[in-house]
């Protein structure tokens, strides 16, 4: 059966036209009510995606909603941020009340800003919906603020400052997310402690079964896959917890095994590097000597 392929909501303007509402005050940015919301003026929402930044703080729920390939129902001070191009579903809709904003905005508005550039570091905005921000009573207070003095700015007169304004204040509502973010990491410690160990014990399964001299090195898509997470909430989690992110992580595991592989068995440095999942010896030595200061062979000499 082929798949059918998602409509693409490309405008700010597209939106307000498929929720009935009034034009948008300005092109490129928007935040609206849940509460005048209604997706009973269109029937695109069962498979839909967006080309622009969306970022929701919703209360209660209304429909059945699916990302990627996970159901999800929102709660009390929840909060999702997606980019443009990733793919939605919204079924079994019902005029249950909600509350809340979403905040909609496409990159050009941050064309000629420092966000522009910097927009990309934000991890979250790659996270599932399962790794939503859940906020404390206070943080609700706060993104809910700036969420509403941007809609006042939007609905004042369009001036020399408006863009500058809202940039602003959007750049302040992405750094107080990932402040919140970071504390939601370490409140959740022991939850990610259990993670950090499956991580551990995926990695040295891997490598026990002998995967790597077939399949390769253990990539971090395959890693996040494996424990149902992101690959972007992977890295975030290991940052916080270990000061490194996914990929070094990975690095670090392969030099400390091939060290135990080094000192232990007589394995020449290519039959250590292909076990290791690396198709070529020299591309092993490299990261040995990035990582130690010493070469495989000088390494194992040293416990001679």
């Amino acid at each position: 059966m082929k798949k059918s392929i998602p409509h693409k909501i490309k405008t700010i303007s597209e939106l307000h036209q498929l929720f009935a509402l009034s034009k948008p005050d300005h092109p490129l940015v928007s935040v609206i009510d849940f509460a005048s919301l209604s997706y009973k003026h269109s029937n695109i929402w069962e498979h839909f995606t967006n080309d622009f930044y969306c970022i929701t703080l919703k209360k209660g729920v209304n429909g059945k909603f699916k990302y990627g390939q996970r159901d999800y129902d929102f709660d009390e001070g929840m909060m999702t941020l997606t980019k443009p191009g990733q793919v939605f579903s919204v079924t079994q809709t019902n005029d249950n009340p909600v509350t809340g904003f979403m905040l909609v905005f496409k990159s050009d508005l941050m064309n000629h800003y420092p966000l522009g550039k910097t927009i990309n570091n934000y991890g979250f905005f790659s996270y599932s919906v399962a790794e939503a921000l859940h906020l404390s009573e206070k943080e609700d207070v706060i993104i809910s603020g700036l969420l509403k003095q941007m809609q006042d700015e939007l609905k004042n007169n369009i001036d020399h400052y408006s863009q500058d304004l809202i940039v602003s204040h959007l750049d302040l509502l992405l750094n107080y997310i990932n402040r919140f973010y970071g504390r939601q990491f370490i409140t959740r410690k022991n939850s990610n402690y259990d993670l950090l160990s499956q991580l551990e014990q995926l990695l040295f399964d891997y490598f026990d079964k002998e995967n790597a001299t077939f399949s390769g090195l253990p990539t971090v898509q395959y890693l996040s896959q494996q424990l149902n997470i992101s690959a972007s909430y992977l890295s975030d989690l290991l940052r916080n917890i270990t000061g490194q992110n996914t990929q070094q992580y990975i690095h670090n595991y392969l030099i400390e095994r091939s060290k135990q592989l080094l000192t232990t068995t007589n394995l020449t440095v290519n039959e250590i590097a292909f076990s290791l999942g690396f198709e070529y010896p020299q591309s092993f030595s490299k990261l040995f000597k990035k990582k130690t200061d010493l070469t495989p062979l000088q390494f194992r000499k040293s416990f001679n």
